[in-house]
């Protein structure tokens, strides 16, 4: 059973948290990513709570959770504080992190920051930080799909879904990505809830409008950053990948050369199952995270 607990945060932010599984179970702490909730786990949830204590927050500026206007409380820094204070509150010694999509975002940087508490890191279709800003500079495909991008982040887009409608607005953000008879009525009708509270969709932008990731316009010739001709620090928990191959957002070259950033790397695909695999095949998912988490350590 999934149960709900609001918790104020050293952060200054209070977040919604779902929970499942046994309290006694290995923590695994699960971050969604745009334009979802912590419902991003809901068919993954049934699959892994007999053994896992999951925790499932919305993030901040998403569904129940707080959501600041200012597109400044959403650097990747402050983000990545949101998790180490609720893993604070917690008193979590141990866990395991996954995170899809912006999520994923956030999981990769707080990998980076050594905590030993972070055992594990597993990744649903989002790229690393280093990979996919060289893409959108070198691969025209993925700077193509990453339009999308400079789209949110223009002043007033958080008018739009208004404009056409919500449904309108939900049909076009997922019918490139799943079959929308596939999404059942009640799951449309919450998501509509949850993006039209008054703030949230402003703020869920502010992920986009908040983020460093550069996207030059289709055609232009653009320099690598500094920080990609420079050394990058490895990753050095043992890392999980799950890629949904048929990704149009987030394309496949994003696992090119992953190996050279993640010291300890498995790679599952998917062939079948495009960016929202959580809920799209939660059984291949919940088998390759099985899988990792039942791995021996140095393993």
């Amino acid at each position: 059973m999934t149960t709900f607990t609001r918790h104020a945060l050293s952060t200054g932010v209070t977040l919604n948290v779902a929970t499942a599984g046994p309290e006694d179970g290995p923590a695994i702490v699960f971050l969604h990513g745009f334009p979802e909730s912590h419902r991003t786990w809901r068919r993954l949830v049934p699959l892994l709570e007999d053994r896992y204590r999951l925790i499932m927050p919305d993030q901040r500026g998403f569904a129940a959770s707080g959501a600041p206007q200012d597109k400044a409380d959403y650097a990747t820094d402050k983000i990545v504080g949101d998790l180490f204070a609720l893993v604070d509150r917690l008193g979590l010694d141990a866990f395991t992190l996954v995170g899809h999509d912006w999520g994923g975002a956030v999981s990769w940087a707080a990998a980076l920051r050594g905590d030993p508490r972070l055992k594990r890191l597993a990744i649903v279709n989002a790229p690393h930080p280093v990979l996919f800003q060289k893409s959108l500079i070198e691969d025209s495909d993925q700077r193509a799909a990453s339009q999308y991008i400079t789209a949110f982040r223009a002043p007033g887009f958080e008018h739009y879904p208004e404009t056409i409608g919500w449904e309108a607005f939900f049909d076009k953000s997922f019918s490139g990505h799943v079959d929308l008879a596939s999404i059942p009525a009640d799951d449309k009708a919450q998501y509509i809830a949850e993006w039209s509270q008054p703030g949230v969709f402003n703020a869920m932008l502010n992920w986009y409008r908040g983020a460093a990731v550069m996207v030059p316009p289709p055609g232009v010739t653009v320099p690598l950053p500094d920080f990609l001709l420079r050394a990058f620090p490895k990753i050095a928990v043992p890392t999980l990948v799950v890629w949904g191959m048929k990704d149009k957002a987030l394309l496949p070259l994003q696992l090119d050369g992953l190996d050279t950033l993640v010291e300890d790397l498995r790679i599952v695909r998917i062939e079948d199952a495009g960016h929202f695999v959580p809920w799209e095949k939660p059984e291949p998912v919940a088998a390759a995270l099985r899988s990792f988490l039942e791995l021996p350590t140095g393993a």
